[in-house]
Parts: structure tokens; sequence; C-alpha cells
């Protein structure tokens, strides 16, 4: 495994080929083989465990942010959520840059050192005796810097897992050609890629559909615990916890998604994938608009907290000897009188809000798994670190801007507003897809004159 360190990075993927051997293109080393897809099994470890950690956090930031600092509301919440994103937006392309001309695991190794130092700072953000809301803050920040390294890990399994596509339809150009963009700064600049560039109107519309597809589930993971305490009256306990099994759910969903699209792609491709999944995240929005003649409980007690409640010696025991969380589960629940709109807001139901849940489950992986390939697809075989860095701080950028987005639109104008204002950029979306559909179409099939 020591010879397969920084020099196993740079080399090709493929072994030695006899000139004019067109088979030799196409084959690659069993020992490179091996290696190439140990890497990428270690790279998909990582981002599944990333992707737990921030999963396992996500619901439980506003009771915890509450918990800490009482002068926090729903308005700074959009913030903290927010800082995750907007430090994963600032390191992303810087990361990127940094693999096409380091090795991969310098990178990688710094970053994932950032990530467990910010966590350490998120778990003891409660000692500070104030501001301790901009504590978090900061640590949030930090922890999305670290993960801006998915975009080294995207260019590298983009790169490695199309390998056998991308040599196939490219037989009649050298090795190299064809594997160029996965090996690093040391051969690039000694390789003639296929000649043709990158169409910038379809990367750019990929990089906003990207967008919008990531804009859209934030906003829908950051208002999910708000929402739900104040439609149905849930404690914070409860709201993280049943939270928590819808977005499990979720997961188990996407999975079965991801399965399923892979299939479906391949019948009637990318683009009809992630046209079908705009459409079905624009049901699930336009469902999840508030309906009706019943409305929220409304969440009244805080309007008596200044008066001096007559109490007996027993009860003042009985209230010291209680556990935290029995004392906390008791707090004052409901949909706050301070949001005027929770007086004349219908209220969203339970079954409603769980159908909505299913189909942006369905939408958004087909959507972001989509959006994500052909993209890689249109890049062709050229590096593509920076411009996945740039792809990741799209998403970053929509991560940023669709919490403050619902926390503030939410938090002034209610759910009606909120969830129709999404409708309407979903509705946009799909109009951008439709006068670009023509032009998102591989490097490939453009320039080598393969069939997609």
């Amino acid at each position: 495994m020591a010879s397969l360190g920084t020099e196993a990075e740079r080399e090709p993927l493929l072994g030695p080929r006899a000139p004019g051997s067109r088979e030799a293109d196409v084959i690659e080393t069993e020992e490179h083989y091996r290696s190439r897809w140990r890497s990428i099994r270690v790279l998909y470890l990582t981002m599944f465990l990333s992707s737990v950690g921030f999963s396992i956090v996500i619901m439980s930031i506003w009771p915890y942010l509450q918990k800490i600092d009482q002068t926090a509301d729903a308005s700074f919440l959009g913030w903290v959520i927010a800082s995750f994103s907007l430090g994963q937006m600032v390191a992303s392309p810087i990361f990127g840059l940094w693999s096409n001309h380091r090795p991969r695991k310098e990178p990688l190794i710094v970053s994932i050192c950032i990530s467990v130092a910010a966590n350490c700072l998120y778990a003891y953000v409660h000692i500070p005796a104030s501001h301790n809301k901009y504590y978090m803050l900061v640590a949030r920040g930090l922890v999305g810097f670290g993960a801006g390294n998915v975009a080294v890990v995207r260019s590298y399994i983009a790169g490695a897992t199309s390998l056998q596509e991308r040599t196939s339809s490219m037989a009649n150009t050298s090795t190299c050609q064809a594997l160029g963009f996965i090996l690093g700064p040391a051969h690039t600049d000694e390789m003639q890629f296929p000649q043709g560039s990158i169409d910038q109107v379809a990367v750019v519309a990929t990089n906003v559909l990207f967008f919008v597809v990531l804009f859209i589930f934030a906003l829908f993971e950051t208002i999910l615990t708000p929402l739900t305490m104040d439609m149905y009256a849930w404690t914070q306990e409860q709201a993280v916890f049943y939270d928590g099994i819808i977005l499990a759910a979720l997961g188990v969903e996407a999975v079965l998604v991801f399965m399923g699209v892979k299939i479906l792609s391949k019948k009637i491709g990318e683009r009809a994938v992630l046209l079908g999944g705009l459409i079905v995240v624009l049901v699930g929005f336009f469902i999840l608009l508030p309906w009706g003649n019943q409305f929220p409980n409304i969440q009244w007690e805080d309007l008596h907290n200044n008066s001096i409640p007559n109490t007996t010696f027993g009860e003042i025991i009985i209230g010291l000897w209680k556990s935290p969380r029995e004392d906390h589960s008791e707090g004052p629940t409901g949909c706050p009188i301070e949001q005027a709109w929770c007086l004349y807001t219908p209220v969203i139901h339970l079954a409603q809000f769980l159908v909505s849940a299913l189909l942006i489950g369905i939408g958004y992986p087909a959507c972001n798994v989509m959006s994500y390939t052909l993209y890689s697809k249109i890049l062709g075989p050229k590096p593509q670190g920076v411009y996945m860095g740039w792809l990741t701080a799209s998403g970053s950028a929509a991560r940023i801007l669709g919490p403050v987005f619902i926390s503030h639109v939410y938090s002034y104008w209610g759910p009606r507003w909120a969830f129709s204002l999404v409708c309407g950029i979903v509705l946009l979306t799909i109009t951008l897809l439709a006068v670009v559909y023509k032009r998102l179409i591989a490097f490939s099939v453009r320039y080598g004159g393969s069939q997609e």
C-alpha cells in the first residue's frame, strides 16, 4: 500500500499500451482497478459519515439554540444553518483548486481536521457566559468549511466511476486523453484533450438547476422543526424525535429513488428524470399550502410570564426534584402569538404534511443525482476539480440563502406566502430547464459523435 501513495495518485490508471493498439486504450490493469475502487469506497464512507453527522445535528439546532441563548429567534436560526453552507461555499473552490495541483489526500486530511475541531467547539458553545448564539454561528461556519472537501471527493468519484463509459466512447483517443481529468496536475500539462470546448451555457444552467434543487431541500429541512412545533403543538423533544423519524424515512426513500432513477435514466435519459423530479417537487410544495377552516393552537402562555404565580412549599420542592427534561417538556407549545399569521392562517394537517414530505422526498434525490450526473457529462474528459468546486459552491450558496429566506418569510408572513414563493421558484426552474433542455448533453455526444 505504501507504493500506492502519492505516486499512485499521479500515475495513469491504465496499463502500458502498444503503439497503435486500440484495445490497450480501454484496458485497465487489475492492480489499478482494485486500488481505484478501494479509494472510491473509502470516499463513499467519508461522504456517508459526513451526511450522517449533518442529519443528526440539523434536527437539534433549533432546540439547542433556544437552550443556550434565550435571545435567539427563528430568524437567527436561519443564519446559524446558513453559516454551515457559507463556510462550505468558501472552502469548496479552494479545496478543488488545491486537489488539481497537489495530491488529493492533502485537502482531505486538512478539511477533516478542521471538521473535528469545529464540532468540538459546537459541543461546548453552552459554556461561555454570554453571546452563545454567536459562538454557535462561528462553530457551524467552521464545520461547513471543513465540509468543503466534498468538491475533492466528487471530482475523484465522477472521474473514476465514469472511466469505463468515457474510455469506450473515446476509444480512438489516447489513454491519457480519456483519463486526464482524474490524474492530477502531473500529467495534464502533457496531455492533448479532445478538440472542442465545454458548453459554458450548459455549465451555468446546470449550476443554476443544482442551486435551486439544494435551495428547495435546504429550506424544507430548516423549517421542518419550527413548522411542526407551530402546527401540531409539539414540544421540542417531540419535534426532534418525530422530525428525526421523518428525515430517516426520507433517507430510506432516497436510497430507493437512487436505485430507481439509475434504471429509469437509462430508458428515458437524465434530462427527463430531472424534469419529472422538479414536477414532483412542485406538486409536493403545492400540497403543503394551508387550506381549510381549522387553525393552529395559539401559544398564549408567554403572555402571562410576567406574573408571579402563587405556589406552595410542596410545589416548589416538586419543581426542584423534577428532571430538566420533564420541566422543559411542560413549556408552552403551539403557534407563538408573536407571529401574527398564526391567528388567520389555517393549519397544515398532518396527513397533508406527510404526503408533501413523501413527494419532496421522491423529487429531491432524483433532481440532485441527475443534475450532478449531467454536469459531470457536460464537462467531459478534463480536470473537474475546479468545476466541481463551483458546483459545490452553488449548492452551498443555496444552503445559505434557503434557510435565511424561509426563516424570515415564515416568521413574518407565514407558511402560505413561504410555500407559494417556493412553488413560483420551482416553476421558473422548470421553465429554465425547458429552454436549455437540448443543450444539456454529454461532451462525448457533442464532440465524439456517440449516442446518448
